[in-house]
């Protein structure tokens, strides 16, 4: 059974839900947890739910990382904290994935300082899986690399299109890159640089390029992925989080409004629990952040325990698939792609 690192300390309310949700995985045989962070906190969690069995173990750290922390700074000075000391288990082969729910800037300057990048990888990204009308849409960057060049996005159209073969069964990925449009006039420099490069016929690449499309094309079903710089893809992300959650408070409210309503909601409910499981952060786990030479998993900062469990389930299957080793091959093949040749021919 692998064994996942869980920062016990990241989350908005750490440590209790880090500790029922790896105490769950855990249970249900996902992997082996190292609980990391402050050990009389979270022994007293173990205590209080029950939760002392094997599978678990805990793994002192006497610093945490804060939201207040600079990302760059902390990852380097604060070396005790839970997040930086479940890297360094990592590294040293102790455990074989990160799963944490804090800092996502400090998540991404440990995975640079202490995994490092998987060789030719020009900026590791992180990868979100948004649900559609036929299955899944896999979205690259949510937010670690606000700035990008054209040839950073086209590097994230091959990780995240191994992102959909491995963990989605996509066999050839269907790729989009975000835009205002999809006429190839439209966009920003980043952008049609990025078209440029991605819609070049010299280069095979593994994956089908699809051209600009919109956001409204993301849940429309006829994508496996989409590529966009961090900033634009945060921006997507919270405004559909948003979106999702207010549309199904004015469904509930309108459907309970009446009598009748009441019957159909009851008459539904199996429909809406299984909508509700498709659009709920915490069934999807965690973000793999994608380019290092290792498995680090982001939850969101307010998971609660089904989300670390499920955090702790796909970062034991991201080892499983071996997904750092199927980049690494990826970014080899397509590596003329983004070129010092390639990127100067295109005028990116």
């Amino acid at each position: 059974m692998r064994t996942v690192a869980v920062d016990a300390m990241g989350g908005d309310h750490a440590p209790a839900p880090e500790v029922e949700g790896a105490t769950a995985a855990a249970r249900e045989g996902y992997a082996k947890v190292v609980l990391v962070g402050d050990e009389g906190r979270i022994r007293r969690e173990l205590d209080r739910i029950g939760g002392r069995q094997d599978g678990i173990s805990v793994h002192h750290a006497s610093e945490v990382i804060t939201m207040e922390d600079h990302p760059a700074v902390a990852a380097k000075s604060k070396k005790d904290s839970s997040m930086r000391v479940a890297f360094d288990l990592a590294k040293r082969g102790q455990v074989d994935a990160v799963v944490s729910a804090g800092n996502s800037g400090a998540m991404m300057a440990c995975g640079l300082f202490v995994m490092k990048r998987l060789r030719g990888v020009d900026r590791p990204g992180i990868v979100t899986t948004f649900p559609t009308k036929t299955g899944v849409c896999a979205l690259m960057d949510m937010g670690a690399n606000v700035e990008c060049r054209p040839q950073t996005l086209a590097q994230f159209a091959v990780l995240a299109s191994v992102y959909a073969r491995v963990l989605h069964g996509k066999a050839r990925p269907r790729v989009g890159l975000l835009s205002n449009g999809e006429e190839a006039v439209k966009g920003t420099e980043l952008t049609r640089g990025t078209h440029r490069l991605l819609s070049s016929e010299t280069v095979p690449k593994d994956f089908d390029y699809v051209g600009y499309v919109e956001g409204k094309d993301i849940f429309a079903g006829q994508l496996d992925v989409v590529v966009t710089d961090g900033f634009t893809g945060n921006v997507l992300l919270k405004t559909a989080e948003g979106v999702g959650q207010v549309i199904f408070e004015l469904l509930r409210e309108e459907v309970l409004r009446t009598f009748l309503g009441k019957i159909g909601a009851l008459l539904l409910k199996d429909s809406f629990l299984r909508l509700k499981k498709k659009l709920e952060y915490d069934e999807h786990g965690g973000a793999p952040l994608v380019g290092v030479d290792g498995v680090a998993v982001l939850c969101h900062g307010r998971s609660n325990a089904k989300a670390i469990k499920n955090g702790v389930r796909v970062a034991a299957s991201f080892v499983e698939a071996a997904l750092p080793h199927e980049i690494s091959l990826a970014i080899d093949k397509h590596a003329p792609l983004w070129s010092s040749e390639m990127v100067q021919a295109s005028g990116s």
